[in-house]
């Protein structure tokens, strides 16, 4: 496959995929045939306007949308990488690098750019080595919580050398957009 169909430009689906709503988060199948339009492709998932609403599409399912996100041609934010080495020692760092590939659907900036990565910790027992981080989002009642921070699991979990991973939400404090950082807020034009 080369490269992706061109941003704004609408693909027919080569095959049924699984998608997540969005904001809902409640999975379903898009058929194939149907027609989307890529509208943000970061973090290793796939961002869609369909005639249902937004959905999000799994870089496993890249294929349905005539994209190999495994191709040089594709932006490195396509792609889903494992077996990341942290050759300094420094697992909490890694962990800070990894959560800044994980996207809200809906918004083109990185959940820690956003400021919902409250706390992150890495922790040691029984010769084992885990994380725990602390998460919000930027509205309580966004049903797309779990999903990404499932994908904040699932990509710490590609650094070598973790056993486990928990990813908690919480509303303490509230999320406020003083917490985007410098970054963030130029990406969004709010500065």
């Amino acid at each position: 496959m080369s490269s992706p169909n061109p941003p704004g430009g609408e693909i027919a689906l080569a095959r049924e995929v699984e998608a997540i709503q969005i904001p809902s988060g409640d999975r379903f199948n898009l058929p194939a045939g149907t027609h989307v339009i890529i509208t943000q492709s970061l973090g290793g998932t796939y961002t869609v306007a369909t005639d249902f609403g937004l959905a999000r599409i799994s870089a496993d399912d890249a294929d349905a949308l005539g994209i190999d996100p495994t191709s040089p041609e594709q932006p490195a934010t396509a792609k889903v990488e494992a077996g990341i080495a942290v050759t300094d020692g420094d697992y909490e760092a890694a962990i800070w690098e990894q959560l800044k590939t994980v996207f809200d659907p809906e918004i083109p900036v990185n959940i820690v750019d956003l400021g919902l990565v409250y706390d992150c910790k890495v922790v040691e027992a029984d010769g084992a080595r885990s994380a725990e981080v602390k998460m919000t989002l930027t509205a309580p009642g966004c049903g797309m919580g779990p999903t990404i921070a499932a994908d904040a699991r699932g990509k710490i979990l590609a650094i070598e050398g973790f056993a486990d991973a928990t990813v908690d939400l919480v509303w303490d404090p509230p999320w406020n957009q003083d917490m985007i950082s410098e970054e963030g807020k130029m990406k969004l034009g709010m500065i």
